[in-house]
């Protein structure tokens, strides 16, 4: 177990690993190298220098001839970004009696520990088969020309003593690079390299750039912890090691609401423990049950459903689900006014951050939009207070005047409060009574809500997005897969859906998501 050149905690947490798990191993190696911190020639702690490269080599090198000395039948090799949560992972890989194979790794975007091309000058190269792949559309072990962060090797098959991480072999022409030099030492030795995606093993943190810091590849790192907890299976902390509390705050709001069905539980455990991730304290509060609602319930009230309304996008009108979704958010917006709190965050339990959406919305300050003509607000950049974090991408906020088939999460509520205080006399769903009460062009519909002032804005890029869409495997919406609203026997779910957006590249996985699936 080596280390050097950290600038954190990484020898202090090391330590501690193995005074409690040591004992578990026939030997441990333990070396440490405290200074230097960084690499003359490095730019940065992410910056990939020749002698960074040279030095991960030989340590690589050390190992794979510590492993041949000791005669082991295998080597292992895991890099510090793969986090394995699948326990048989060793077991599976040397199963497969391959001279190298690697377990595929997730990521929160298209990267992977795979390549499954290569160019004759050691680039990569695009093929038909990578995104199958990286889907899972196509399973199995699969001959590649690259794998890294985690694989193992046989030492047991004759043509595996003729790889080596350094020096690299004399005919090497390609990048100085650990990855690529091992890739050309398998190529040369004529040994058959493999990627293996029949099960889920764990997940690679996508490596920030050269010019970033510590701090942006923490964010990164968050991000995927977030993605795990809704693509399953989470990662969970080494009970190893000790880590202090996260200091929980409102993110400069006055209050931050999550709204969880009582009978959803498991939504309302991931929703906490993302939000306790991103280090954000929120104030849980009961979602109505529209299942459990009747027209009696709802008019006593003093709500009604409104005559003639019809879903845009379905044709049937709202179901129980919808009314109970609509509740719930008005029972937010009064406290809001009975409060008389000025900013306000509203979270559903289904959602899922983008990695900048957390840090984004701790710069936000809504009372910046210049005012259009007529007094309304016109849609305008967001103004910061004080320093924004570099990670922060300035965000757009739009005006929604038209009907969206998902409001967009979360919703950010302050005054003026003449549209949140009295209730409605006409129910709605809720993405389309956001557009009402403020500028939708329905001359039939607006007639039923005045005064029409309340200020709809959504933030360009997203912050966040759902966490399935319909379509996607594990999709669930207790507002479209419930009943008319006053008829329980007439069902309702998404069929002829206009809002299942598949991914150009055919997959419907978070992990293969574009711009194109944010429904604006």
């Amino acid at each position: 177990c080596v280390t050097d050149h950290n600038s954190d905690n990484t020898t202090a947490m090391l330590r501690e690993w193995l005074a409690a798990v040591g004992k578990d191993y026939h030997s441990v190696q333990w070396r440490v190298e405290e200074e230097p911190s960084s690499y003359p020639d490095e730019l940065g702690p992410k910056h990939w220098s020749d002698q960074r490269y040279e030095n991960l080599m030989r340590l690589k090198q050390e190992a794979l001839t510590f492993a041949r000395e000791q005669r082991a039948d295998y080597i292992l090799f895991v890099d510090t970004d793969s986090i394995l949560t699948n326990n048989q992972t060793l077991k599976f890989l040397m199963a497969q009696n391959k001279s190298v194979v690697a377990p595929m790794l997730d990521s929160q975007t298209y990267y992977s520990n795979f390549w499954c091309g290569i160019t004759p000058q050691g680039y990569y190269r695009r093929t038909a088969d990578y995104f199958p792949t990286k889907n899972r559309q196509r399973l199995g072990c699969f001959a590649v020309p690259m794998v890294y962060a985690t694989f193992l090797i046989d030492l047991r098959k004759e043509e595996t003593s003729r790889l080596a991480f350094y020096p690299p072999h004399p005919t090497y022409s390609w990048s100085f690079d650990d990855i690529i030099v091992f890739a050309y030492s398998c190529q040369a030795a004529g040994v058959e390299v493999h990627v293996c995606n029949q099960q889920r093993f764990g997940y690679i943190n996508v490596p920030v750039k050269a010019h970033q810091t510590l701090e942006d590849e923490r964010v990164n790192f968050v991000h995927l912890t977030l993605e795990a907890m809704v693509d399953g299976p989470p990662m969970q902390r080494s009970r190893h090691i000790s880590l202090l509390p996260k200091p929980l705050t409102k993110m400069g709001f006055d209050e931050i609401f999550l709204i969880n069905l009582v009978r959803r539980p498991d939504r309302r455990r991931r929703m906490l423990d993302s939000l306790r991730e991103l280090e954000i304290a929120p104030r849980v509060v009961d979602a109505v049950d529209g299942s459990a609602l009747n027209s009696s319930d709802i008019k006593v009230l003093g709500v009604d459903l409104l005559p003639g309304y019809y879903d845009p996008f379905s044709g049937r009108t709202l179901t129980k689900g919808e009314v109970g979704c609509f509740l719930s958010h008005y029972n937010v917006w009064k406290e809001i006014a009975a409060r008389g709190l000025e900013r306000s965050v509203v979270f559903e339990d289904d959602v899922r951050f983008e990695a900048a959406g957390p840090g984004a919305a701790r710069w936000l300050r809504f009372e910046t939009f210049p005012r259009g003509r007529g007094g309304g607000r016109a849609a305008g950049r967001v103004a910061c207070s004080g320093t924004p974090s570099p990670s922060v991408v300035a965000s757009v906020f739009l005006p929604i005047t038209r009907p969206r088939r998902w409001l967009p999460q979360p919703q950010v509520v302050g005054p003026p409060f003449s549209a949140l205080s009295s209730p409605p006399s006409r129910a709605l769903c809720l993405d389309l009574f956001s557009c009402v009460r403020s500028a939708f062009p329905s001359e039939d519909y607006k007639r039923h809500f005045a005064p029409r002032d309340l200020l709809v804005y959504s933030a360009h890029p997203l912050l966040v997005y759902p966490t399935h869409y319909a379509g996607d495997t594990n999709w669930l919406s207790d507002t479209e897969t419930s009943t008319i609203w006053d008829d329980d026997s007439k069902k309702t779910g998404w069929n002829g859906s206009q809002k299942t957006l598949k991914d150009s590249r055919g997959g419907a996985g978070p992990s293969l998501r574009s711009a194109a699936r944010d429904e604006l």
